[in-house]
């Protein structure tokens, strides 16, 4: 692996950091979310690097080819461009890339040693933890962790993961600077499953670009869905995964109908994704048929990130039935552009959703719930319209470019500071063979 001498990266104390590195091995911020791996967390790195690059911060962001053809290097902006690495054959499943991690690093430290080192190592989900991991000890630079999703939060809501995961995520935690959270229940969330870590939490919530989501006429943007303007209309924005629950928003449409809103209809607009994708996708076609809702239930391939808005405007309801949920950008999306929404109270959604202002949020996963708090709404045109105009100005709050300003103050405080450190000065990159292995989420 070439060699950066660490003397070369660490800046100095009380400046910004001049390079950011990013990690996000598996998946790329350049890809369309809502199927495959692509969900929130490829909009999350992608608008926040471009809005801290915006300030004059180089942000690189390396991920994996997983493709042939891609360009080397892909400017987004100035200032923020997209690497990608060959590490193993394209086309793998998520569930074996902890095996190509050790080819993805040296990657990088190629990268490196021909372009110059960084300040500060920033990775995004587990994976790109154990190669950020590595990098930090090989470059004695400061590395911050966004998990958003942990194998124990994800036990918690019913989706189990294997034990290496847990054990790879708790040598992450360990030698992390700061990990970064979206919001406080995350935070607690995290303080109760793993404990108080060596570094620090930082909240850094997300934000939505109020440019694209915003309010706007109901009945254009039924019009350019080619929707009747006078259908109650439920929305599901995600990828179609058992964590995402889709499941519950059929079941809840089929509770609706019973509770005297027949009329309803439900988009699902996303695809499959992940291991269980196609199976999943196979049951939740199978519900509607089991459910005879054929002619009230549509799915609408995934959608270009800006022009989900034009569904969240024309949404009476927008539904994020989560098994859990680090933060919910469909729920903050969906808010600035004035709709209320109906989501589990788990995670970040319970920061976003405020409960009977805004919209409602659900305890438990039964579809009855989610039907009876749904048929209020759609029944007071008053309700509705006061929880739609409360979200945009909850949402308001919430700017990528906030986000970007309180990640760059923690690097700044990181830059030139002693480390934290953990026991494995050489980390193992492959925890594990891969035939066990299963990846289900972001």
């Amino acid at each position: 692996m070439p060699e950066v001498r660490s003397s070369e990266v660490v800046g100095a104390v009380g400046s910004r950091p001049r390079r950011v590195a990013v990690i996000s091995l598996h998946t790329s911020p350049l890809l369309q979310p809502g199927s495959g791996d692509s969900g929130g967390m490829n909009v999350y790195v992608r608008e926040l690097m471009s809005s801290l690059s915006q300030s004059g911060v180089e942000c690189v962001t390396f991920t994996r080819a997983d493709r042939e053809g891609l360009e080397p290097e892909v400017f987004v902006e100035p200032n923020h461009r997209v690497v990608h690495i060959e590490a193993g054959p394209h086309h793998l499943p998520k569930e074996a890339l902890a095996d190509i991690s050790d080819q993805f690093c040296a990657g990088v430290m190629r990268w490196f040693a021909e372009n110059g080192p960084p300040d500060v190592i920033h990775g995004n989900y587990w994976l790109s933890g154990v190669v950020g991991h590595h990098l930090k000890h090989a470059l004695n630079v400061p590395f911050v962790s966004t998990f958003h999703t942990l194998a124990r939060v994800k036990a918690e809501g019913g989706d189990p993961e294997p034990l290496w995961r847990d054990r790879a995520e708790a040598e992450i935690i360990r030698c992390s600077d700061a990990i970064c959270v979206s919001c406080v229940e995350e935070e607690d969330q995290f303080r109760r499953l793993y404990g108080h870590p060596h570094g620090r939490i930082e909240i850094i919530a997300p934000g939505v670009e109020h440019a694209f989501f915003a309010p706007g006429d109901r009945g254009g943007a039924r019009h350019a869905l080619g929707m009747d303007r006078e259908t109650p209309l439920i929305v599901f924005v995600g990828r179609i995964q058992p964590l995402k629950g889709p499941d519950v928003a059929i079941q809840a449409l089929a509770g609706l109908h019973r509770l005297g809103h027949g009329e309803a209809r439900l988009l699902i607009v996303g695809g499959a994704s992940g291991r269980q994708g196609g199976d999943e996708a196979e049951r939740v076609h199978d519900l509607v048929d089991e459910l005879d809702l054929h002619d009230h239930v549509e799915f609408v391939a995934p959608q270009p990130h800006h022009i989900l808005s034009t569904y969240y405007r024309a949404a009476d309801i927008v539904i994020v039935p989560s098994r859990s949920e680090s933060f919910g950008l469909v729920a903050l999306e969906a808010a600035a552009c004035g709709t209320p929404v109906v989501a589990s109270a788990v995670g970040g959604l319970l920061s976003l959703v405020d409960d009977g202002e805004t919209g409602r949020l659900i305890v438990g996963r039964n579809p009855a719930d989610y039907a009876v708090a749904m048929a209020e709404i759609l029944s007071d045109d008053e309700m509705r319209a006061s929880m739609g105009k409360a979200a945009v100005a909850r949402a308001s709050d919430y700017t990528w470019r906030a986000a970007a300003h309180r990640l760059a103050d923690l690097y700044d405080d990181l830059i030139g500071h002693d480390l934290v450190s953990c026991r494995d000065a050489h980390p193992e990159l492959k925890p594990e063979p891969s035939t066990t292995r299963g990846a289900d989420d972001e």
